[in-house]
């Protein structure tokens, strides 16, 4: 099956994105553009109340970059670039008025933990353990980072980048600030989210629109931070223990 992002709008305004990667949910740089523009443009269109942002299949959210991509970046421009595809993603959660829920139905890794700290209220089931790889390939996760930070504390932050070989479980997740709510199996988990969509589309839209400009309140430097973040890890991509480590990951 082909990677896709896809969007379905119910007549009450709730829009669901759905991205998809054979490579267990992996993002190359196509799928963050198409992904960033599908924001922004369910945000633009006045029939949108609330945003779901889940993946296709049931055992992985994401497993974050793409590694063919990785291997493929040849200059700092490159690595920049492709790095910057988060950044757009979460900036694009960042700025849309329109309050965005995340559906974490399985395991999510490196930028995988990043989109889901970037929605604004994030449901998962017990299944939907967490890692942050970066430093076992010679990185670490400068772009999710911020997002990540900002919903789980510096401390958890930490014990998760450096620790890159643990999956800390869902309800450790969940403990720190990352998961809201984490359910049994998927069915529940639709349902939970279903129920709280609904809910939620009937209060002020005006009221949840002004409620999310105050929950990313301070994050207004983060277009520039985050491209900064972008070249350090476009740069660390090309270091000779990355290459290496890509190269060991990918046999």
């Amino acid at each position: 099956m082909e990677a896709y992002v896809t969007t379905d709008i119910s007549s009450e305004g709730i829009a669901t994105i759905t991205f998809f990667h054979p490579s267990q949910n992996s993002l190359p740089s196509h799928i963050l553009s198409l992904l960033a523009e599908t924001i922004i443009q369910l945000s633009q269109n006045p029939i949108t109340k609330i945003i779901i942002l889940q993946s296709g299949g049931e055992r992985t959210f994401c497993a974050g970059a793409s590694f063919e991509e990785l291997a493929s970046i040849q200059t700092p421009e490159e690595g920049t670039h492709f790095f910057s595809g988060f950044a757009n993603v979460i900036n694009a959660c960042r700025k849309s008025p329109i309050l965005i829920l995340g559906r974490v139905q399985g395991k999510a890794v490196g930028g995988g933990v990043g989109l889901a700290a970037a929605t604004d209220y994030c449901f998962a089931t017990q299944h939907a353990s967490i890692r942050l790889s970066e430093l076992l390939i010679g990185i670490g996760p400068f772009v999710v980072g911020p997002a990540i930070e900002r919903k789980i504390g510096i401390a958890a932050f930490t014990q998760l980048t450096l620790n890159p070989s643990t999956f800390y479980s869902a309800s450790w997740a969940k403990e720190k600030g990352l998961f809201a709510e984490v359910y049994d199996d998927i069915p529940t988990l639709d349902e939970g989210i279903r129920n709280f969509a609904h809910q939620l589309i009937q209060y002020n839209p005006e009221a949840l629109k002004t409620l999310k400009k105050v929950f990313w309140e301070t994050t207004e430097h983060w277009d520039s931070l985050l491209k900064e973040r972008a070249a350090m890890s476009g740069t660390l991509v090309l270091s000779s223990h990355t290459q290496q480590a890509i190269a060991n990951f990918k046999k």
